[in-house]
């Protein structure tokens, strides 16, 4: 049956058979309820004696203003009766609370346990499909593709074609005289922007000049005409 199925599937129902057969069905579950169940019965007669001790107190009380001594001792009695009971009660809940702990250790210990031998299971059955020889022989494998997928990259990154004859030389030389005539233009540039503004000032200068002479031109008119 198990060679029809993949490898990996057929690993798995293994585990799944082996955990069924280690794991057998367990009934701490209800044991632990049950004794949960008594506590809480325990509990309730406790409460009801505790209800009992303070009526026994009370009619007490009510004996001695009556000044019936008889009757008030025979409530004490039933009161420490009642108060042994109520020690009782409280041993038989405390050692049922020690149990439910035993319980539940052992049950935390007895899933750490199925729990470790379904681990080894699965490692056994993945080691199955493993041995040293093979790991070698897919760790050589690997390492093989590595240095040929190096030789491709290399071989790739290879010069070929025009690229192959271009001389660095040749190409730094280049650079420089490109960057000699860059800057022999932005120096003519800068040369004529110069020249430029110089001629500008020397124009404004001579409208300025003008301008003044024909202001002053304009002032004399009247002076003249006045004479």
């Amino acid at each position: 049956m198990f060679s029809k199925l993949s490898g990996c599937g057929a690993a798995f129902i293994r585990i799944v058979m082996l955990v069924k057969l280690f794991m057998k069905p367990k009934r701490l579950p209800s044991t632990l309820d049950k004794l949960t169940q008594t506590i809480r019965v325990l509990e309730e007669k406790e409460c009801a004696l505790q209800n009992k001790i303070a009526a026994e107190v009370e009619r007490a009380k009510e004996f001695i203003r009556t000044k019936n001594k008889r009757a008030t001792i025979q409530c004490l009695k039933r009161k420490r009766l009642f108060e042994e009971q109520v020690e009782q009660l409280r041993d038989f809940q405390y050692r049922i609370h020690i149990q439910i702990l035993m319980l539940e250790g052992a049950k935390a210990a007895s899933e750490t346990l199925d729990a470790l031998k379904i681990g080894a299971l699965s490692m056994q059955s993945i080691q199955r499909g493993m041995n040293i020889d093979g790991v070698k022989e897919t760790m050589d494998r690997i390492s093989e593709q590595i240095e040929d997928m190096r030789d491709i990259q290399e071989a790739v990154s290879v010069p070929v074609g025009l690229a192959k004859g271009f001389d660095d030389d040749d190409l730094d030389k280049e650079l420089e005289q490109l960057e000699r005539t860059a800057m022999e233009e932005e120096l003519v540039q800068l040369t004529m922007g110069t020249s430029v503004l110089h001629e500008k000032k020397i124009f404004l200068e001579k409208v300025s000049n003008h301008d003044e002479e024909l202001y002053a031109s304009q002032e004399e008119m009247p002076l003249q005409l006045a004479m």
